[in-house]
C-alpha cells in the first residue's frame, strides 16, 4: 500500500482524487487489483459514481475494468459525432446475475426483472440512468407503439430507449429501434435535451453482423448483450492478457 501512495505521490490530479475514497474502498481496490492500470481505472470509476464499499466490490467481481478492457463497442455513425463521452456511458456486455432469471426466460421476464431489481440495474448500467417508464407508450399516426424501458442520462442529457430481446442480434431490430427514436426526438424530447440513444440489449451478438447492420444506420444506436451469470474472472484475465500481447506484437 505504502509503495502504490508513493507511486502516485508525485500525481497532483491522482494524489487529490485519492481523498475522495474511504478507506474501505481503498482497500477494496489494492487488495482485488492486479496493475496499476487497473487501480487507477477503480479510483476514477468510484469517485465518479460514487460508490459505497458493497457496489465497490460487486463491480470489482463482476470485471468490470476487464470488460471494458475488452470491450468492441460498435456504434453507428450519428453515435461517432455526439460527444465523446457517449460511448463510455455503455457497455458492450451488461452483467444481469442478481435477476436470477431461468434459462428459458422470455422477455417479459427480463423487462420485469429490471424493473422489480431497479438499485442492481442502476449499479450495473451507471448511477447517471434515471428511470423514466417500462412499456412506454408512443402515439404516432392512429397506432400505439411501446418502449421496453426508457430512461434519461443525466450527464448526457438525453433520452435513452432499451430493446430488450432474449435471442442472438438480428439487424430487423435496428428498423423498429430507429422508428422509436424518431418519434422520441419529434413528441418527446425538450428543446435543450441532445437527440435521443437508443440501446438493443440481446442475449448474443455476431461482431460482423453488429458492424454491418450499424454501418448505414443514421439513428444514435448502440448493440449490447447480457449475461445472466457472472463471467469467470480468470477468463476475463487471460482474455486480456492476450489482448495485451496482439497489442504489444502489434507495435513492435
Amino acid at each position: 500500500m505504502r509503495q502504490f501512495y508513493e507511486t502516485y505521490a508525485g500525481n497532483a490530479k491522482v494524489s487529490a482524487l485519492l481523498t475522495q475514497l474511504t478507506w474501505t474502498n481503498h482497500l477494496l481496490i489494492l487488495s482485488k487489483s492486479k496493475s496499476e492500470e487497473e487501480r487507477e481505472f477503480y479510483i476514477l470509476l468510484t469517485i465518479k459514481e460514487r460508490y459505497s464499499s458493497r457496489e465497490l466490490e460487486r463491480q470489482i467481481d463482476s470485471g468490470v475494468f476487464e470488460r471494458t478492457m475488452l470491450s468492441h463497442k460498435k456504434v453507428s455513425s450519428l453515435v461517432s459525432q455526439l460527444p465523446s463521452n457517449i460511448t463510455s456511458a455503455f457497455k458492450d456486455t451488461y452483467v444481469l446475475d442478481f435477476l436470477n432469471l431461468p434459462e428459458g426466460h422470455t422477455e417479459t421476464d427480463l423487462c420485469c426483472g429490471l424493473v422489480k431489481s431497479f438499485k442492481d440495474f442502476v449499479l450495473e448500467f451507471g448511477k447517471d440512468f434515471a428511470f423514466v417508464g417500462e412499456e412506454y407508450r408512443l402515439s404516432v399516426g392512429n397506432n400505439d407503439y411501446f418502449i421496453d424501458l426508457l430512461f434519461y442520462h443525466r450527464e448526457l442529457r438525453c433520452l435513452v430507449a432499451f430493446e430488450l430481446k432474449i435471442d442472438d442480434f438480428k439487424s430487423e431490430y435496428l428498423g423498429k429501434l430507429n422508428f422509436y427514436l424518431e418519434a422520441l426526438d419529434r413528441d418527446v424530447k425538450k428543446q435543450h435535451e441532445n437527440p435521443s440513444v437508443g440501446v438493443i440489449l440481446c442475449k448474443s451478438k455476431d461482431k460482423d453482423v453488429v458492424e454491418y447492420a450499424l454501418s448505414r444506420n443514421m439513428s444514435a444506436s448502440l448493440i449490447a448483450e447480457y449475461k445472466t451469470k457472472l463471467i469467470d474472472k480468470r477468463i476475463l484475465k487471460r482474455k486480456l492478457d492476450e489482448f495485451y500481447q496482439l497489442n504489444f506484437e502489434a507495435n513492435k
